[in-house]
C-alpha cells in the first residue's frame, strides 16, 4: 500500500510540474490542442452529415404518418386512378395513404416538389417518426374536381402550431412548409402554376424537408391531374387478405415492397463514401498537427524529464503522467472540436441536401447528434495518439541520465527514423500497386487508395533529404551553403508539419484534377449529345395538341421525341427509354457490336431485342456485350445487350429498347418530351410556343440552357468535397503555423550566433524565410507527381466502378501553380510573424538561453 501511495503522490507532483511548465509554454498545450481540434470538428462534422443523410433514408415514411410496408404503384403508361384507392378502403384495406406528387412551377421559375396526401388517413395511420398532431374537426373531404377558394388578399404572418384541416379539407389554397424553408420567402405567399397559395408553417418536426405538402384534392388541381395518384401506401402487410389484393389490382397497378430506404442507401453509398475519405484524410491531417506538437512539448521537456528522475521520480510515475496529461488533452480537444463539427455539419448539411435532392431525388431530414460520436471520435484520436507517441515516451523515459542535448545523436536516430519510414511506405505503396488492378469495387479501390494516401507522407522526410543533398553539393560556399546544409538539419523538427502540407496538396492537386477533368468531359459529352437546338416538356394534358403543332409548322426542320418511365432491375430503379431513331443513332457509344443499328431497328420476332444499356448501368450490375436482361415493365421479355453508351446524367441507370418494342408493350402513346431542330431564330420560336400553349419557362430549354444547368448541378455534386479540400488545406496551414512559430523558438540561440558573427538582421530573416521556403517548395514538387497519381485513381478507378462515369484525365497546369503559390504564401505568414517577433528581442538574452 505504502508503494502504491508514493507512486500515487509522485504521479501528482509530477503532474504538477507538467502544468506549471505549460503556464511558462501554453503555446506547447495549444499547439496540441489545435491539432486534435481541428481533427475532430472536420471527423465529426462530415460524420454527422452523413448520418443525417443516411438516417433519411431508412426513416423514410408518409409525410405527416408513419413508413409504409407496401405500396401500390401504376402500371406502364397508365395512370393509376384515384377510384382504386376508394375500393381498397371500402374493402377494409385500412390504414392506407392516396398520395400525388408532382412538380410546380413559381413566378420566378423555380421548380417545387409538392405532395398532395389524404390528410385524415395520413394522420389516422400509426405514426412512428413523424409527430402527427390530433386532428381538428372537419367538413367531409373536398371532391378532386372542386377549385380552390380564391386566396385573400391581405399578407399576414405564416401560420404555426396546428394544421388548419378544417380549411385545408374544405379546399382552400393553403401549403404546408418546413419552417427552415418558409423563413427563405419574402413573404407569406406563394404562386405555384399560376395559383396563389397561402404558407402555413410547421416546425421541423414534421421531417418535410423541401417538400411541399397539401391536400390531395388541391394537389390534384394544381398538378392538373384530376382523379389520377402517384402511388397507395399500406402500412400493414396485406397477410390473409393478399389473394383479394392481386384480385382488385388486377390491370390497375403494382404492389411492391417498400425496400425502408435500402435503395436509396446503395445508390448513394460512393458519394457519402467520398465524404467519410475525406473527412478521414483530414483527421489523419490534424493528427499531424497533433502529434508534433506533442513531439514538440516532450522534446522541451526533455532536460526536466530527466532532473526529474535525478530527483527521484520513478520512471512509471512520469509514464502514468505524460498518458494522464495526453488523455486529459485529447479529451479536451474533442469535446471543443464535437461541438464545432456539430456547426460544420449544419453548415455543410444544406449543400449535401441539394446535391442528393437535384441528383438522387432524395429528401433529407433534419438530423440528431448522439453523444456516442464524441466517446468514438475521442478514443480513436486516443489511440491513434498513443501508438504515435509510445515509441518516443519510451525513448524519453529510457534515455540516460547523464544524457546531454546530443544534436548529433538526435540527428542520426532521426535519419534512421526516417528510413524506417521510407521502407515502410514503399511496402504500403507496392501492397496497392499489387491489389488494384485486381480491385473491382470501388470500396476495396477507396482502400487501397488509403494505403497509398498514407504511404505518400511517410516517404517524405527520406525524399526531402535526398532532394536537399543535392542542392547541397550545387551550392557555392558562404551563407547560401550554410543556409541549405542546416535546412537538412531541420527536417526531424519539421517533417510532421511538412507531412500535413503534402496531404492537403496532394488531395487538392488530386481533387482539382478531377473536378476539371470531368467538367472539360461533360462539356465535350453534351455538345456530342445534344443534336436539337431546344427541348420541351409540355404537360401530359397537352403533349398531343403540341405535337400536332409542332409537327405542322413550318419554321421546325426536326421533331425529335422521348419516352420515358421508372422501373427496376434486379430490384434496382432505373429509368426505361426509347426515342426516335435520329435521336438513338446520335448516342454517345462506347462499344458496341458491329451490325448494332440494324438488329437494334429490325421488327424480326424471332430474334431477341437489343438494348442500349448505359455504362453506369452495366459498371453496376457487372454486365458487358451479349448479356442478357429482364427489366420490370417488359415482364419476362428478355433483351440482349447490343450497346453500351456514355452517360453521365443519371446515377440510377438508363435502358434504350427500340421504339417497336415499346409499342409493343404497350409503355404509352404520348412521348415525355420533344426536342426540336428550328430554321428561325431560337428565341423568338420559344417566346411564341410559350405565348400560345401558356407554357412556362421551366419546361423549355435551349441547348445553351440544359448545358449550363448540367455543369452547375454536376460542380455541385463535387462542391463539398472541395469544400473539406480547402478546409483540409487551411488545417495544413494552421500546422505549419505553430511548427514554424515552435521553431523559431527553439532556434532563438543559432539565430543570435549568426547575428553575434556579424549577419545582419535582414539577411536573418531572409535567412529563415528562404529555408523555410525551400521546405514548402519542394514539398510542392513532391505533391505534384503525388497529386496526379492520386488524382488518376480517383478518376480511372473510384469515380468509374462508384459512379460509372469514364472520364479523360486532363492536366491543369495553372491551378497547380496557383496552388503551389498559395502554399508559398501561406508559408510566408507562417514564418514572418513568429520571426519578426523574435528576432526583434534582445539577442544576448537569445544567447543566455542556450546554457540555461
Amino acid at each position: 500500500m505504502s508503494s502504491a501511495n508514493a507512486l500515487l503522490r509522485a504521479t501528482r507532483l509530477t503532474l504538477r510540474v507538467f502544468a506549471a511548465h505549460y503556464r511558462k509554454a501554453p503555446l506547447q498545450a495549444g499547439a496540441i490542442l489545435i491539432g486534435i481540434v481541428l481533427a475532430v470538428t472536420l471527423l465529426t462534422g462530415v460524420r454527422a452529415t452523413n448520418e443525417s443523410a443516411i438516417e433519411s433514408y431508412g426513416q423514410a415514411s408518409e409525410l405527416l404518418s408513419g413508413q409504409a410496408s407496401h405500396l401500390i404503384t401504376p402500371l406502364p403508361g397508365k395512370p393509376l386512378s384515384e377510384s382504386l384507392y376508394f375500393e381498397l378502403r371500402a374493402q377494409g384495406f385500412r390504414p392506407s395513404l392516396a398520395v400525388l406528387e408532382g412538380t410546380a412551377v413559381d413566378d420566378a421559375q423555380h421548380r417545387w416538389q409538392v405532395t398532395g396526401s389524404d390528410l385524415i388517413a395520413a394522420l389516422s395511420a400509426t405514426s412512428s417518426s413523424a409527430p402527427a398532431p390530433a386532428p381538428a374537426p372537419a367538413p367531409a373531404p373536398a371532391s378532386a374536381g372542386q377549385r380552390a377558394a380564391a386566396a385573400p388578399a391581405k399578407p399576414d404572418m405564416p401560420l404555426r402550431g396546428p394544421l388548419p384541416l378544417a380549411a385545408m379539407l374544405a379546399g382552400e389554397p393553403l401549403v404546408v412548409m418546413s419552417e427552415q424553408r418558409a423563413s427563405l420567402l419574402p413573404e407569406p405567399w406563394l404562386t405555384l402554376n399560376d395559383t396563389r397559395l397561402k404558407v402555413v408553417t410547421v416546425d421541423e418536426g414534421y421531417r418535410l424537408g423541401d417538400r411541399l405538402l397539401m391536400d390531395i384534392s388541391l394537389a390534384q388541381q394544381l398538378l392538373d391531374k384530376p382523379g389520377q395518384l402517384s402511388y397507395i401506401a399500406l402500412f400493414d402487410p396485406p397477410g390473409e387478405g393478399q389473394q383479394q389484393l392481386t384480385s382488385l389490382l388486377n390491370g390497375r397497378g403494382n404492389l411492391i415492397e417498400s425496400d425502408q430506404g435500402e435503395a436509396m442507401k446503395a445508390l448513394t453509398n460512393s458519394f457519402h463514401l467520398n465524404l467519410t475519405a475525406m473527412s478521414l484524410l483530414a483527421f489523419i491531417v490534424g493528427l499531424f498537427i497533433a502529434y508534433n506538437g506533442v513531439r514538440y512539448s516532450l522534446l522541451k521537456r526533455k532536460r526536466l524529464i530527466i532532473q526529474l528522475q535525478q530527483q527521484g521520480v520513478r520512471r512509471t510515475a512520469i509514464m502514468i503522467s505524460l498518458t494522464l496529461e495526453l488523455t486529459l488533452l485529447v479529451l479536451l480537444g474533442s469535446l471543443v472540436g464535437f461541438i464545432l463539427g456539430l456547426q460544420l455539419s449544419y453548415w455543410l448539411q444544406p449543400m449535401v441536401s441539394v446535391t442528393l435532392e437535384q441528383l438522387y431525388g432524395a429528401n433529407i431530414l433534419p438530423g440528431r447528434w448522439r453523444w456516442q460520436w464524441l466517446a468514438q471520435a475521442s478514443l480513436l484520436t486516443l489511440i491513434a495518439a498513443l501508438l504515435a507517441c509510445t515509441s518516443l515516451l519510451r525513448e524519453l523515459i529510457n534515455q540516460p541520465l547523464a544524457q546531454s542535448s546530443g544534436q548529433l545523436s538526435l540527428q542520426c536516430s532521426s535519419q534512421q527514423a526516417q528510413n524506417r519510414l521510407m521502407i515502410l511506405a514503399s511496402v504500403l505503396g507496392a501492397i496497392a500497386l499489387i491489389l488494384m488492378p485486381l480491385s473491382q469495387d470501388y470500396r476495396l479501390t477507396m482502400a487501397l487508395l488509403g494505403l497509398v494516401v498514407i504511404a505518400i507522407p511517410l516517404a517524405l522526410p527520406y525524399l526531402l533529404r535526398q532532394l536537399i543533398g543535392l542542392l547541397q553539393g550545387l551550392c557555392p560556399k558562404g551563407l547560401m551553403s550554410y543556409q541549405v546544409s542546416e535546412t537538412r538539419e531541420l527536417l526531424a523538427p519539421l517533417s510532421l508539419a511538412m507531412m500535413a502540407m503534402l496531404l492537403a496538396l496532394t488531395a487538392n492537386i488530386a481533387m482539382n484534377s478531377l473536378v476539371g477533368s470531368f467538367e472539360i468531359t461533360l462539356k465535350q459529352w453534351l455538345d456530342a449529345r445534344l443534336h436539337a437546338q431546344l427541348y420541351l416538356r409540355p404537360p401530359a394534358n397537352q403533349m398531343a395538341e403540341v405535337e400536332k403543332a409542332l409537327s405542322d409548322a413550318p419554321e421546325v426542320s426536326g421533331l425529335y421525341k422521348q419516352w420515358l418511365l421508372r422501373s427496376h432491375y434486379q430490384q434496382t430503379p432505373i429509368f426505361l427509354l426509347t426515342r426516335d431513331p435520329y435521336s438513338i443513332e446520335h448516342t454517345i457509344i462506347k462499344q458496341a457490336r458491329e451490325d448494332l443499328w440494324r438488329v437494334f431497328f429490325s421488327t424480326n420476332p424471332d430474334t431477341t431485342p437489343l438494348a442500349l444499356v448505359s455504362e453506369p448501368f452495366a459498371i453496376k450490375h457487372g454486365k458487358q456485350l451479349g448479356d442478357k436482361i429482364q427489366i420490370a415493365a417488359l415482364g419476362e421479355t428478355d433483351l440482349t445487350i447490343g450497346a453500351i453508351y456514355y452517360d453521365y446524367g443519371n446515377p440510377y441507370g438508363e435502358v434504350i429498347i427500340p421504339p417497336s418494342l415499346w409499342r409493343k408493350a404497350g409503355l404509352g402513346e404520348l412521348p415525355l418530351s420533344l426536342a426540336l431542330n428550328l430554321n428561325t431564330d431560337v428565341a423568338k420560336f420559344s417566346q411564341a410556343l410559350k405565348a400560345r400553349f401558356d407554357l412556362p419557362d421551366a419546361l423549355i430549354y435551349s441547348q445553351e440552357k440544359i448545358k449550363a444547368q448540367a455543369i452547375t448541378m454536376f460542380k455541385r455534386t463535387f462542391s463539398i468535397t472541395q469544400v473539406l479540400n480547402s478546409l483540409t488545406l487551411m488545417v495544413a496551414a494552421i500546422g505549419l503555423f505553430s511548427a514554424c512559430y515552435m521553431l523559431t523558438q527553439a532556434r532563438l540561440a543559432p539565430i543570435a550566433r549568426l547575428y553575434a558573427l556579424g549577419v545582419n538582421r535582414r539577411q536573418l530573416i531572409w535567412l529563415v524565410i528562404g529555408q523555410m521556403l525551400l521546405m514548402v517548395l519542394l514539398t510542392c514538387l513532391v505533391a505534384l507527381p503525388t497529386g496526379a497519381l492520386l488524382g488518376y485513381l480517383l478518376i480511372h478507378k473510384v469515380t468509374l466502378q462508384a459512379f460509372g462515369w469514364t472520364i479523360a484525365m486532363v492536366w491543369d497546369w495553372l491551378a497547380y501553380l496557383e496552388l503551389v503559390g498559395l502554399a508559398l504564401v501561406a508559408s510566408t505568414l507562417a514564418v514572418a510573424f513568429p520571426l519578426y517577433q523574435q528576432t526583434r528581442r534582445p539577442l544576448v538574452s537569445s544567447l543566455q538561453r542556450e546554457v540555461l
